[in-house]
């Protein structure tokens, strides 16, 4: 059995597998993973118009919700349920088809938990709520912990370490942690710790942040990540339910509420057998997704999805090769410094550090640069598209220009403020009544 080497001070490495494998054991194994993926994702705009936001498309063939769901399956945490109420169609079809791998025998599932009022009248009025409207299928599954997982950020995490670290704590809470530059952290839980890792203070989304005591420009946000005692988080739960004045939201009510008189501690999500941060993203606005997603193309980008070792699962539709098709001087398919996904035709066009999702066509003479192009989307002749996010199952007509000139685009578009131009079917004329 490998041994698991324990630091007493507060660490990124307090608590590791001294052979570097990852730790599955026990502790993973009576784990419920409950992950909230109900929210609307407002700040993406008309991106998330149809669907929710843990459904919207990310790096070339997945969805966002599969990053957390990966880290689940990769940690050895296979008993998860998955909490849906915005438009979440798409989210639950994309779950039925890519996710359907785990075996019952085994008591390994996945479990769609979408808005019923099993508890209350109402729908999920808040995060606290959507886990306290299930808490008799947590009573029903019996685990030892509960993690609770935000459906929208994309990283690659084993939930092992964590959990070591909170039982070695005698903690009764502990929330994933990282740092940001305090002008990024208003928009985020923040919190305060003490030497020992203890979280002294917790506020959410506050207007002036919190600093680290000896980084005087940075914060300690959390990355909604929590781990509960199961009996713990019950009991907080129905305290919470019974409050009146409570808006029954983690970040808001609960978490702040506990700190004082219970074992709160923080984790710091660091790479592996390393001192530096961990690559962690929130793709909540227009940017952030236009960016995280062109990172990706890089030499080196910080995120690896070539890893072996941890690989990101996700349903995919059976599509042939990408093609590039015509070599003449003026005539040319080529694509430089971009990834370009499975039912890719490049026919005489040139793309350029942009990222093509499965399904792209982009016809003879177009120019595309900078983009990110969710799948299906068709691109006529002789278009000019820069720095633009295009949205599933847009058809571009010819001679079509997009990222030349601001003003006009926002005309038609949604331009945003870092002058990303983000066009959706809607926008052309081309009305959709849902989002695959």
């Amino acid at each position: 059995m490998n041994q698991i080497v324990i630091d007493r001070h507060w660490t990124p490495g307090a608590i590791r597998d001294a052979s570097n494998s990852r730790f599955v054991s026990r502790l993973t194994k009576n784990t419920l993973g409950l992950i909230l993926a109900g929210g609307c994702g407002s700040r993406l705009n008309q991106l998330t118009r149809w669907r929710a936001k843990p459904a919207v498309p990310f790096g070339g063939q997945f969805r966002i919700i599969d990053f957390t769901l990966s880290n689940c399956v990769n940690s050895g945490i296979r008993r998860i349920g998955v909490l849906t109420q915005y438009k979440a169609h798409s989210l639950i079809r994309h779950i039925q088809r890519g996710w359907g791998f785990l075996h019952g025998e085994f008591d390994e599932f996945i479990e769609l938990l979408p808005a019923q009022q099993r508890l209350e009248s109402s729908w999920y009025l808040g995060t606290a709520d959507a886990v306290y409207q299930n808490i008799d299928i947590i009573r029903n599954h019996n685990p030892r912990y509960v993690l609770i997982l935000a459906g929208d950020h994309i990283y690659k995490m084993d939930y092992g370490p964590m959990l070591a670290q909170h039982v070695e704590k005698g903690a009764e809470l502990t929330i994933g942690c990282i740092e940001t530059p305090s002008d990024q952290a208003s928009a985020f839980g923040v919190m305060n710790v003490d030497r020992h890792g203890r979280i002294t203070d917790f506020v959410e989304k506050p207007e002036q942040p919190p600093t680290i005591a000896d980084k005087p420009d940075r914060s300690l946000i959390s990355m909604g990540i929590y781990i509960f005692d199961s009996q713990f988080l019950i009991d907080q739960l129905i305290n919470d339910a019974d409050s009146i004045d409570s808006n029954h939201d983690f970040g808001q009510d609960l978490i702040p509420a506990l700190i004082k008189n219970h074992r709160a501690y923080a984790y710091p999500f660091r790479d592996s057998g390393q001192q530096r941060q961990a690559y962690w993203r929130d793709v909540g606005t227009v940017d952030a997704y236009w960016r995280s997603n062109l990172e990706l193309i890089g030499v080196t980008p910080e995120l690896n999805l070539y890893d072996r070792e941890w690989p990101i699962w996700t349903y995919r539709e059976q599509t042939p090769p990408a093609k590039f098709v015509f070599d003449e001087p003026q005539r040319r398919g080529m694509a430089i410094d971009s990834m370009v996904s499975d039912g890719c035709i490049i026919s005489g066009a040139m793309v350029r550090h942009s990222l093509l999702f499965n399904n792209v066509s982009v016809d003879e003479g177009s120019r595309v640069g900078s983009a990110v192009v969710l799948p299906e989307v068709r691109i006529g002749k002789h278009c000019r598209i820069n720095k633009a996010v295009i949205d599933k199952g847009a058809v571009l007509p010819d001679n079509t220009v997009i990222g030349d000139n601001v003003q006009q685009d926002a005309e038609r578009f949604y331009v945003s403020p870092d002058g990303v131009v983000l066009v959706t079917p809607d926008m052309l004329g081309q009305p959709r009544h849902h989002a695959r």
